[in-house]
């Protein structure tokens, strides 16, 4: 919607800014995490994560699938055979090695008889750095209509709320309150720091350097 102008402004998986001309991104806004994300993991029942093969990406994912390439391709020396499916991990692992789940149907998941990798913990085991999985983004065609929205405040208010967050969460998911107050304490960042621009603009870097994207373009925002 975003790109066809259906709309001004989308939260939108950080790869497509590469992919979207004539956007730019909101400044200091974001979904992140700095060490583990829980929500986007690689999921295998029996094979060592340098021996995998063959992985089936959650047909939902953008970002996360072209950061497991990188991971692979970069750090790993590897390139598994990739396909796409619907986040159904019976299916997804009857004929592949592995496979990438996000979003609810990961934090869901029973672990105990699996093998799980975060794939925010990957990337900052092999690049020290957070990463930022999705961001506000603008055309800017309409950025001085954008410029008059309180992204930040937005944010700080959803922040104020999350014990009821965690209460609606709770109902739909079945999972517990602590689980989901731990997701959004220590799983979860808001703000985009040096830090966390530095782990983006590496991303982008790396996605160019194994031909996933055709170019990079320079991180361009928008203050309110």
């Amino acid at each position: 919607m975003l790109a066809q102008a259906d709309v001004d402004v989308a939260l939108v998986p950080v790869i497509e800014y590469q992919r979207t001309p004539e956007v730019s991104l909101v400044s200091d806004v974001c979904v992140a995490s700095r060490k583990e994300v829980h929500s986007v993991i690689l999921i295998s029942r029996n094979t060592e994560l340098e021996n995998i093969n063959s992985v089936a990406l959650d047909e939902s994912s953008r970002t996360s699938a072209t950061l497991i390439k990188v991971i692979f391709r970069e750090f790993l020396k590897r390139d598994p055979k990739w396909t796409t499916h619907s986040p159904n991990l019976d299916e997804m692992l009857a004929q592949n090695d592995a496979a990438l789940m996000i979003g609810d149907p990961a934090m869901m998941l029973p672990r105990e008889t699996l093998k799980v990798w975060d794939m925010a913990r990957l990337w900052r085991n092999y690049t020290g750095l957070g990463f930022v999985f999705a961001m506000w983004m603008v055309r800017d065609d309409a950025l001085d209509r954008v410029r008059r929205i309180d992204f930040a405040a937005a944010r700080d208010e959803g922040v104020a709320h999350k014990d009821e967050i965690v209460s609606e969460y709770h109902e739909l998911l079945g999972l517990s309150r602590e689980s989901l107050r731990h997701y959004l304490d220590e799983n979860i960042s808001f703000n985009l720091d040096a830090e966390l621009r530095s782990g983006l603009d590496l991303y982008f870097q790396l996605a160019h350097r194994h031909q996933l994207l055709e170019q990079v373009k320079p991180l361009k925002t928008v203050e309110p």
